[in-house]
């Protein structure tokens, strides 16, 4: 097993082991085997670009073999140049002085160095490559080639030389790879291996039915997961979110996540539920909780259309038929995984006595805790005791190992890893017969090299019950605390706390409470590392503050009124997806201005809403300025006070009505008199007419009368 390929050198999620390899196997293997590079091969070495874009070369190896037993062994060469690569000679050598224990063996992997004389063991050209391309050549090494290799953890390294690329210098690639060879001892130890199961859903709460399908899709990551559990000895240690982000759908739960949890619950390994969110149970140990932190009532978040309906009891009387109620499961039942073992705890290494101590009281009588290696002292074995406290030890060394392969998926890279393991492993039998690994909290597990590590180290028969009950070691811890942590659990109870008394304006407080909750634990989360947890507690922290922000008051702006009454425009926003009620309290800053003092709101969510509060001006006019604040109906202070200055000119109300009365009364004299001058008018026009009629009659004549 070897370094990777330049081009794999920043793989997503690998250890820091990893990347510092990339390096050196493209620059700085070529410095320690300096006999072999030549002068253009060294100036590519200072070029940026070449750790980028050049040759990589992989060796890996079986993970352990039996003495006398030959040693296969898989080059692997990767071009990603610009040009063309050339045949060379591949040259496979061997230590023969084992490495003294597991701190010489990362210094060989990391840092290539040995304590020995390497001597080769095989050699073979090396195959010609196209821009791009990767060849891999079998190397084996027999018995007598190797020696009388006694059992135990030896370096081996591959070298390339005489291989060149035409490019403007001709470059010649003189590269070194490295791994181990185990020379197993007579007698196998017994492994167990601890792997977690948890998804992080992208809002923080419980996982969406969108998430779920996609997880539990045939290629999604907690398929992957189980299929490479499936027939396997390995311990699972669960993440009770999970089943509860399934169950609390009720019907409508996707089929690929049902079919999921009760393939989970049928498999016959040891199953250990974690903390819901994987909530860190030392931090809460250390922040004085008496107890641990958990979801809240999840049972309003729950549709009750979803869920099989109960039948009501029969009556003796016949009456009107009664609506079936629905039978909605509590969170024990949501998160419960069946046949699990709950007296388990999986914290972060920094745990004190005291811890332990806390530890039993929260689980209600004796807690076994999972802590590495490096947390206690050397004489700790798988099952180890610490002031009585039962405690089960994993490996550092070969789980940190371990996690790294589960991450890849190359093979050599995959190879590497185990060998490494399985070199560890050897160091940790040389003082007992049983050893447990537990691999890092991840969500990007390779399925493949899961599969590949369980099928090599877990022993089928190992159980967790027979880990629990063998002989115990007594240890003591020899972790420091760092309260960090502890302190910012402390202040986002705090939170909480004005988060319970904020969510007064909503009719059913738990929809915005108990994912709050929820988005606490994942802060709180083992998986984190410190920079991560800061990063966490700092996006907590402005979570909340602009959760406490989402309904306010606008500001409003300044208001004329040039009545002695009016209705007086006030905004309120509602930022939450939930209508709120709320009250609006309004208090003048002088006696002239009479206003309702209180006023009832109601804002659906996502909206702004206008209120009219009534206002009377008890002077003709001035300037009033009006406090307004919020309070839930429980008279919790919602947002921040603000205020809005009033104009009064009541007395244009006066005026103006004066003004206009003058008006009417000037139009109906001008009305009027109109009137009586069109009647004197019409009269007149009338004798006139009749004055023309008699002066048009004729004289009477003699004979007439």
């Amino acid at each position: 097993m070897t370094a990777i390929s330049p081009r794999n050198g920043s793989r997503p999620r690998a250890s820091r082991l990893l990347s510092r390899l990339a390096a050196v196997l493209v620059v700085g293997s070529l410095a320690l085997s300096g006999a072999f590079a030549d002068a253009p091969r060294a100036a590519a070495a200072d070029d940026p670009a070449a750790e980028t874009a050049g040759v990589g070369l992989m060796v890996s190896t079986e993970a352990s073999i039996d003495p006398g037993g030959p040693l296969v062994t898989t080059v692997t060469i990767t071009n990603d140049s610009d040009d063309a690569l050339s045949a060379g000679t591949l040259s496979l050598e061997v230590d023969s002085t084992p490495l003294p224990d597991g701190t010489a063996l990362n210094a060989w992997l990391d840092e290539q160095t040995a304590p020995g004389d390497f001597h080769s063991v095989a050699t073979a050209p090396s195959p010609e490559l196209a821009q791009g391309t990767t060849g891999t050549v079998d190397m084996i090494a027999d018995a007598v080639s190797l020696g009388s290799l006694k059992p135990g953890v030896y370096p081996v390294r591959a070298r390339l030389t005489g291989a060149s690329t035409d490019d403007a210098d001709t470059t010649v690639w003189n590269l070194t790879a490295t791994t181990v060879l185990v020379v197993s001892a007579p007698g196998s130890p017994v492994v167990g291996v601890i792997i977690p199961i948890t998804a992080t859903p992208a809002a923080g709460a419980l996982l969406t039915a969108e998430e779920l399908t996609a997880l539990t899709a045939a290629d999604g990551d907690l398929t992957g997961q189980l299929d490479a559990l499936t027939g396997t000895s390995a311990i699972l240690a669960v993440d009770p979110a999970i089943p509860a982000s399934i169950r609390i759908l009720g019907s409508q739960a996707p089929q690929s996540a049902i079919d999921w949890l009760q393939r989970l619950e049928r498999l016959p390994n040891d199953v250990v539920t974690l903390q819901f969110a994987d909530a860190d149970a030392a931090t809460q140990a250390q922040a004085g909780q008496t107890g641990l932190l958990g979801p809240l009532d999840l049972t309003p978040l729950m549709q009750p259309d979803d869920f099989t309906q109960s039948t009501p009891a029969p009556t003796t009387q016949p009456t009107a038929t009664t609506p079936p109620t629905p039978a909605l499961p509590d969170n024990a039942a949501l998160s419960a995984v069946s046949g699990a073992h709950t007296h388990v705890l999986w914290p972060r290494a920094d745990v004190t006595e005291e811890d332990l101590d806390a530890f039993d009281t929260y689980l209600g009588g004796t807690a076994t805790t999972i802590l590495p290696s490096t947390s206690l002292s050397k004489e700790a074995t798988a099952h180890s005791t610490v002031r009585g406290h039962d405690v089960l030890v994993t490996d550092a060394a070969a789980s940190a190992r371990l996690s790294a392969a589960a991450e890849l998926t190359d093979a050599a890279a995959i190879a590497r890893e185990l060998a490494a393991a399985a070199g560890h492993l050897f160091f940790a039998e040389q003082k007992t017969s049983t050893i447990l690994v537990g691999l890092d909290r991840s969500e990007t597990r390779s399925p493949v090299a899961v599969r590949d590590l369980l099928s090599l180290f877990a022993s089928p028969t190992l159980r967790l019950s027979a880990l629990e009950t063998s002989p115990a070691a007594s240890a003591a811890l020899t972790t420091t605390t760092d309260t960090t942590r502890a302190t910012a659990l402390k202040s986002m109870l705090g939170d909480e706390k004005r988060m319970q008394a904020f969510s007064s304006v909503l009719e059913v407080p738990a929809v915005l409470l108990a994912p709050e909750r929820i988005r606490m634990l994942r802060t709180i989360g083992v998986s984190l590392t410190d920079d991560q947890f800061a990063a966490a507690a700092a996006t907590r922290a402005a979570s909340v503050q602009t959760t406490l922000r989402s309904v306010s008051i606008q500001q409003p702006k300044p208001v004329q009124l040039i009545t002695s009454a009016a209705p007086l425009p006030v905004w309120v926003r509602n930022d939450l997806p939930w209508t709120v009620h709320v009250v609006l309290h309004s208090d003048p800053s002088d006696p002239r201005l009479d206003i309702a003092p209180a006023t009832p709101v109601e804002v659906i969510g996502a909206s702004v809403a206008r209120v009219d509060v009534p206002i009377e001006a008890r002077v003709a006019s001035g300037e009033v300025r009006v406090d307004f604040r919020l309070t839930s109906e429980s008279d919790v202070a919602i947002g921040q006070p603000t205020s809005a200055d009033v104009t009064l000119r009541a007395d244009w109300e006066g005026i103006g009505i004066g003004i206009l009365g003058a008006l009417i009364g000037l139009l109906f004299v001008f009305g009027l008199i109109r009137t009586v001058r069109r009647r004197r008018r019409d009269a007149a026009s009338a004798a006139v007419g009749a004055d023309d009629d008699t002066d048009a009659v004729p004289a009477p004549t003699k004979e007439d009368e």
